[in-house]
């Protein structure tokens, strides 16, 4: 399944610095917009299986469907 994201960078210093809009907690750092696009798309995949693994310990107790909306 392919999902889309906002990728926000901004520099600060020597860093730069890059979160996604839409997940709090994932954020991340490099010494290069590249190397900081790189770990950001490792900080989302991490965050989205580790909510998956958490969810799946509670798996028969919730009703799990897919949402879908239009801004």
């Amino acid at each position: 399944m392919k999902q889309q994201f906002t990728a926000i960078y901004k520099k600060q210093g020597k860093w730069y610095l890059g979160w996604v809009e839409e997940i709090p907690g994932v954020n991340t750092q490099g010494k290069t917009l590249e190397e900081t696009k790189e770990n950001l798309k490792e900080a989302l995949f991490l965050v989205l299986e580790t909510n998956k693994i958490l969810n799946k310990i509670n798996g028969d107790k919730v009703i799990r469907e897919s949402i879908t909306f239009s801004r």
